[in-house]
């Protein structure tokens, strides 16, 4: 048996990089996956390559800032399966790096707003309706700039931050109502957003990794999958470091 047959799905920033990976990885593990993203992404890609897999599919507009989208998407996708199983909460962005003197107001507020209040917004509608339906798997995208600083990205690592305390308190505070939730914390990964730095802080990065290259999406993917299947059950609150030994 596949280890997510039958189970619903839910990706957030599920159109390209790691959220894409990841649903391509669920579709193969027999899930139903649901895209959740900008309503200007052209997501007909991502779903031709998911039923071609053998999966069903659906694509939900989303916009994680603002608390009335993110609850429009949840509502879509249970009506249309009647439930959700699994959520990963991985939309987000990083921002232009800055020193914390000279840094904006807006660039603060703009990547707060996404990465962490966002992260709030999912979990809060997602928890309500695993409690509805007697549990649920919430597994939500940090990064090594959750336990590390990332210097210049100080909106991005207090975000990042918070979305383990946010973890913490899920998997304390629900861990009895059959829920779980963990989180992926991944050093830089080959993803767009990445791949639109500097070519010089990419070398950077690979050379200040132990293995000497950076983390490939299929690689978070496999890491998600553990975290939503039965394989992690008794896992509520880990932090899944994918950092290539730079911790170490």
């Amino acid at each position: 048996m596949k280890r997510l047959e039958n189970k619903i799905v839910f990706i957030t920033g599920g159109n390209s990089g790691i959220g894409k990976a990841s649903a391509l990885e669920a579709a193969k593990e027999g899930a139903t996956i649901v895209i959740a993203d900008l309503s200007t992404a052209d997501y007909s890609e991502t779903l031709n390559e998911i039923e071609a897999l053998g999966a069903k599919c659906m694509f939900v507009p989303i916009d994680v800032a603002d608390v009335e989208s993110v609850k429009n998407a949840i509502t879509k996708t249970v009506k249309e399966y009647g439930r959700l199983d699994i959520a990963l909460n991985n939309a987000g962005i990083a921002g232009t790096p800055s020193g914390i003197h000279n840094m904006p107001e807006e660039t603060w507020n703009k990547i707060i707003a996404i990465n962490l209040t966002g992260q709030f917004y999912c979990v809060k509608y997602e928890l309500q309706q695993f409690l509805k339906q007697g549990g649920g798997v919430i597994v939500n995208m940090a990064s090594l700039g959750g336990l590390i600083a990332e210097p210049g990205l100080v909106p991005y690592t207090a975000a990042k931050h918070g979305v383990l305390g946010i973890t913490k308190n899920i998997a304390v505070q629900y861990g009895n109502e059959n829920i779980r939730a963990n989180a992926i914390c991944p050093y830089y990964v080959e993803t767009p957003m990445i791949s639109a730095a500097p070519d010089e802080a990419q070398k950077a990065w690979i050379e200040g990794t132990p293995m000497k290259r950076l983390c490939k999406p299929e690689e978070v993917a496999k890491a998600f999958i553990y975290l939503a299947s039965e394989e992690s059950s008794y896992c509520n609150d880990t932090h899944l470091i994918l950092d290539g030994g730079v911790l170490a």
